[in-house]
């Protein structure tokens, strides 16, 4: 018996219409764990690097964590992975809401689609029948708007639809696929959906989900639901406020933005606004939010409230997630009101919340600078919002000056040429990224950034402050009840850290001190994508219920794994090292792995050659960030390295 998975995929050819139930290898389970860890080994087989995102051989693969569908509170995340048309490289997006589970109760771990659709479907899974349904008459339709037809047309209230907008069905490089209470937005996961042919996935399940150890499992949530209940009553002083509670992260409930307002760089990610934040600011943003925002809703069994349904006049109701209420209202220089009616147009298109609104910063900056001219852009109002609304209706369609747009900034910059590539500045592996500038080098956050392969706007920060706290006698009360540090050599990092001197940034932490941070941040952040579990519950949020300590606990109870600390740590470092593996045979290298020049005012260049060389190493990776044959086939990754030198990417 399989426990906490089924044991199945639902695997299917989009170009054949072959609908197929395939058994899974419960070895795979146990070196992958599952969602990111087992999506990232299908697609180490079967999508050679010559495959790209819009070839029919390319899959799209929505699993569900390996815990997903069980009690432990908060674990409901669908990994979405496949080639980003994007990056060209393997693109991994989180979507929380109810999907996963329902899935695993309709008794399938993942979803593969292969080929693709000559006419546009949408899948109906109902336990263990499916069916390839016509869906032309959902084409253009809203994503939302295309969830509440489908759950009529079937009379299924309760199913669950992940669906596209017409961004997705138009192949717009950053389109999302959005799912009720949250969405898959990174990468360009929902062009790729477009391109098969598929405008939604709709599953409802009335299954069991077995559990290996039920009355121990049911200790480890109950415990975790304790915590959540301590932390809330015992936010973290001397931090933001989403980074005082717990959540992911806690955009909707919280209305001080005056950190993320004045530290921010808005627009295309090029102005700080120092003096924006007011107290008339702060009253007018607190009024629009309350009189929009009609509730705050949580995901599949999780008591946090981390996002809303926002209700403005003559617009449908809609879900806001985290931090899109920020990203337009900035980005035009406009108000709350406007940011919150042109996401619900957005989100209707299926877009995504952080490049969407930079790209059309950089047309305009394009504009002033003479790069394009107004004959790019006919009709277009003069006014900063309707230039907004205009631009996003372009892109949308692909019509126009939209059509290059649609492509993000990095491919836009390279077919308009006149140097705007200059103005494209804010590219990691060709994603647009949170703008966020700062003055002084931050090597944690240079690290992350540099290595990083996962493009969510958490990248893979968290467990660790993000800052020093002014006094020490402040960190030391932060450190008394700080069990979840894999060691307590992380509470000396953090003791020591000051905010000025010697022991300040950017030569503290140290070299390998910043390694090990970024380590510890980056394994939990994977464990989470396997497990299924919400990253406000574990690896984004300060001292989080779900660890590195009671994780394996829950593994063995649950998933009836024997797993220990040390077993759990090398099983995220296999397929952390496997997702890398799939992006090496695909081109990346050392080169890819810089911020923009710009991120921060002061560099230090040498600084940054050793944080990068001390983390290669201590990853098992080469010069060139390639993982070296010795620490491959210590993972057990042999195939890995026979492949690397068949191609000639690693020596005998």
């Amino acid at each position: 018996m399989r426990y906490a998975e089924t044991g199945f995929n639902l695997e299917i050819d989009l170009t054949r219409g072959n609908i197929e139930k395939v058994a899974t290898d419960p070895r795979d389970t146990e070196l992958y764990l599952g969602g990111l860890g087992t999506n990232a080994k299908l697609l180490w087989d079967r999508v050679p690097p010559e495959v790209e995102a819009f070839d029919p051989e390319n899959l799209l693969i929505f699993g569900a964590g390996l815990l997903c569908g069980t009690p432990a509170t908060g674990c409901n995340r669908t990994i979405v992975s496949t080639i980003s048309p994007q990056t060209k490289l393997m693109a991994f997006s989180m979507m929380g809401g109810f999907w996963a589970p329902e899935l695993k109760y309709a008794g399938f771990d993942k979803v593969v689609l292969r080929g693709k659709s000559s006419e546009l479907v949408y899948i109906w899974i109902n336990n263990d029948k499916v069916e390839i349904r016509d869906a032309s008459h959902l084409k253009g339709k809203g994503a939302v708007e295309t969830a509440e037809l489908i759950q009529k047309e079937l009379n299924q209230p309760k199913a669950q639809v992940a669906a596209i907008g017409m961004a997705g069905e138009n192949r717009v490089y950053y389109a999302s696929i959005e799912q009720g209470r949250s969405s898959a937005s990174r990468g360009g996961i929902g062009a790729v959906m477009g391109d098969k042919g598929v405008k939604a996935i709709v599953v409802r399940g009335t299954k069991d989900i077995n559990i290996a150890q039920p009355a121990e499992y049911l200790g480890l949530c109950n415990e975790v639901l304790e915590y959540i209940k301590y932390r809330e009553d015992h936010p973290i002083p001397g931090v933001m406020p989403i980074l005082a509670g717990l959540g992911s992260p806690q955009e909707m409930k919280v209305h001080d933005e005056k950190w993320h307002t004045e530290n921010f760089m808005w627009g295309n990610s090029r102005t700080r606004r120092k003096d924006f934040w007011n107290d008339e600011i702060a009253e007018e943003w607190t009024k629009t939010m309350e009189d929009s925002r009609t509730r705050l809703i949580s995901c599949y069994n999780c008591p946090m409230k981390c996002g809303a349904t926002i209700s403005m006049p003559g617009l449908p109701t809609y879900m806001m997630k985290c931090f899109s209420k920020l990203t337009y209202t900035m980005a035009a220089f406009s108000d709350l009101d406007f940011g919150l009616r042109i996401a619900q147009k957005a989100t209707e298109y299926g877009l995504d919340g952080f490049s969407t609104p930079q790209v059309m910063a950089f047309a305009l900056e394009l504009l002033e600078n003479g790069i394009l001219t107004d004959d790019d852009f006919p009709g277009m109002p003069d006014d900063s919002e309707g230039r907004f609304y205009w631009l996003l209706d372009r892109i949308v369609r692909r019509e126009g000056i939209g059509d290059i747009l649609a492509d993000g900034t990095y491919w836009a910059a390279l077919k308009i040429g006149k140097g705007a590539d200059a103005y494209a500045h804010n590219n990691i592996k060709k994603t647009e990224q949170l703008p966020l500038k700062l003055s002084m080098l931050n090597p944690i956050y240079f690290l992350m950034y540099s290595t990083g392969e996962k493009m969510n706007i958490t990248q893979i920060e968290g467990q660790f402050p993000q800052a020093p706290f002014p006094k020490r006698e402040h960190r030391e009360k932060f450190v008394e009840d700080w069990i979840q540090v894999p060691d307590d050599r992380f509470k000396q990092y953090f003791l020591d850290w000051e905010p000025r001197g010697e022991n300040s940034m950017p030569f503290y932490p140290t070299v390998p001190m910043v390694c090990d941070i970024v380590d510890w941040q980056e394994r939990m952040h994977y464990i989470d994508d396997a497990l299924g579990m919400c990253a406000g519950l574990s690896s984004f949020p300060l001292k989080p219920p779900y660890h590195i300590h009671n994780y394996p606990k829950f593994i063995t109870s649950g998933a009836g794994i024997e797993m220990d600390e040390e077993k759990l740590t090398k099983a995220a470092k296999r397929y952390r090292t496997l997702v890398r593996a799939v992006n090496i045979r695909r081109g990346m290298r050392r080169a890819d792995e810089a911020p923009p020049e710009n991120h921060w005012k002061k560099r230090f260049p040498e600084l940054e050659t050793e944080l990068l060389d001390a983390y290669y190493e201590l990853k098992g990776w080469n010069n060139d960030g390639i993982p070296t044959t010795e620490s491959l086939q210590d993972l057990g990754l042999d195939y890995v390295s026979e492949d690397f030198i068949k191609r000639g990417i690693l020596d005998k």
